[in-house]
């Protein structure tokens, strides 16, 4: 039965090959064969991707997921396939003169290369933009039939290429996970005072913020809020914020800057009950991209309608200091490093990628921290302590589907079972990482956290403000008014 199925499918190959030599000499022989040679060790690949980083943050991660996908794609099919499954390629004279190449390929036939790496690459760039894959979609096809239309591959080659390539693709989402770009479900909506023109706001900037369009940003808020007071961020910021509330009429703060500046602002709104309008001016803006406020004109329009929502913050309290408010995560051990290692490679690479690069050099360069956690001993790698609900449970945090609820999203590594970094590590790269006794993830509204051997530091929204031993976490549901439209572009 085998035999006669190998059999059916090499006339098959033959009588297609066969129809597609029969074609009439066109302007399409040149052009598939440039096509077919450009796709040459990924060159038109990278091309493309490269194109697509200039179109914005969904598509600069479909083209990091495609590159990932043809990488593996390639391996397998070159590396692994060719070598098990050897066969001859269509000979010579199967196609026209025009169309052969000088120098054809002498590797196996089975399956094609070129072809793995086209489907691979068009069904990672799908799996995080639609959009780019209408566009990147036909040229995959067409390089797959060129490899036909040249001469250097049978269709069933094709074929099987293909579906390695697209099978590999969608295997990254095991342990990659899609980002979800949907903002954070918040709670409830509310009125307050309409400032049109950005009168009674007190908006504190931090000119040093972001990269590239900051300056432009700042001139159209300038333009915006020509009756809002303006405050440049200090060492002082807090003592600052506080002097002018009590002395002027201050409606709402307003902040222009990343993550660390709007935490700080932040917590002064939740402290004076003020409303928060932000002005992503960041690298990475993760608040305001997961509450839905990224979009300056919305935010302006918020204001002048007087809309906002409440949503959760968290503090965290060190040794008798003062609390801390933190609106994205607080961190303990290797994570503080984790962070500053994956948003140095992010803008280039993409969050999961560089999220696993800065996770294995962390792994293999961090100490275990002796710690009692809710009053169970044991030592850790790391401790992540996120203000809302996170996902994927299972891999590294990517998205907040909600920050209503009142609720700590708490996850550690255990450092104290045996082999636990190299198990930490093969979990975070087959995708197991849920399977793996050396990840702990739940939820709940307190933590308490001491170090047994001695003070280390916290880090709080990428801020290292403070060292402690005694650190406990509490989620504060809705304390925050966010100046936010009801239904965000």
């Amino acid at each position: 039965m085998r035999r006669q199925s190998r059999k059916l499918a090499s006339h098959v190959d033959a009588w297609l090959v066969a129809r597609s030599a029969r074609a009439r000499p066109s302007a399409a022989d040149r052009f598939l064969r440039t096509l077919s040679i450009s796709a040459d060790h990924s060159r038109l690949w990278l091309v493309v991707a490269g194109l697509m980083a200039l179109g914005g943050r969904a598509p600069r991660r479909a083209a990091v997921r495609g590159l990932v996908s043809v990488a593996l794609a390639s391996s397998v099919a070159n590396g692994i396939a060719k070598p098990l499954f050897p066969r001859r390629r269509p000979p010579d004279e199967s196609v026209p003169f025009v169309r052969r190449l000088v120098k054809p390929p002498v590797s196996s036939s089975f399956p094609s290369g070129h072809s793995a790496s086209a489907a691979a690459f068009a069904t990672g760039v799908a799996i995080e933009s639609p959009a780019a894959a209408a566009i990147v979609a036909p040229i995959a096809l067409a390089v797959g039939y060129s490899r036909v239309h040249i001469g250097v591959h049978w269709p069933s080659d094709v074929i099987a290429g293909g579906a390695l390539g697209g099978a590999i693709a969608l295997g990254t989402r095991r342990w990659w996970a899609q980002r979800d770009d949907e903002p954070a479900e918040l709670g409830a909506h509310e009125r307050i005072t309409p400032m049109r023109d950005g009168f009674g706001l007190l908006l504190v900037i931090n000119p040093g913020a972001g990269a590239g369009t900051g300056s432009e940003q700042l001139r159209l808020l300038h333009e915006s809020l020509p009756a809002a007071e303006i405050l440049t961020v200090a060492d002082d910021l807090t003592t600052q914020i506080a002097k002018r509330v009590g002395r002027d009429e201050i409606a709402a703060l307003g902040v222009f800057g990343g993550d660390g500046t709007v935490s700080a602002v932040a917590a002064a709104a939740v402290e004076h009950r003020l409303p928060l309008a932000v002005f992503a001016g960041g690298t990475l803006n993760h608040f305001a991209r997961d509450t839905g406020v990224e979009c300056l004109d919305d935010t302006l329009a918020a204001l002048e309608s007087g809309e906002a929502v409440r949503t959760d913050t968290a503090e965290v309290r060190s040794d008798g200091l003062e609390p801390r408010t933190f609106v994205n995560t607080a961190s303990l051990g290797g994570y503080p490093d984790f962070v500053r290692f994956r948003e140095h490679w992010q803008p280039r690479l993409g969050k999961w990628p560089a999220a696993g690069i800065a996770m294995l050099r962390v792994l293999f360069r961090a100490q275990p921290l002796p710690t009692t956690i809710d009053g169970t001993r044991t030592a850790i790698w790391m401790l992540f302590v996120g203000n809302g609900h996170y996902r994927p449970a299972h891999q590294i945090p990517m998205s907040r589907p909600a920050l209503r609820h009142g609720t700590l999203d708490i996850r550690y590594l255990r450092a104290d079972l045996p082999f636990s970094r190299i198990r930490l590590i093969w979990a975070t790269l087959t995708g197991t990482l849920d399977r793996s006794a050396t990840y702990v993830n739940h939820h709940a509204d307190r933590l308490s956290v001491h170090i047994d051997d001695g003070p280390v530091a916290l880090a709080t929204d990428g801020e290292v403000d403070y060292r402690g031993d005694d650190f406990t976490f509490t989620s504060r549901p809705a304390t925050l008014t966010l100046v936010r439209r009801e239904e965000p572009n």
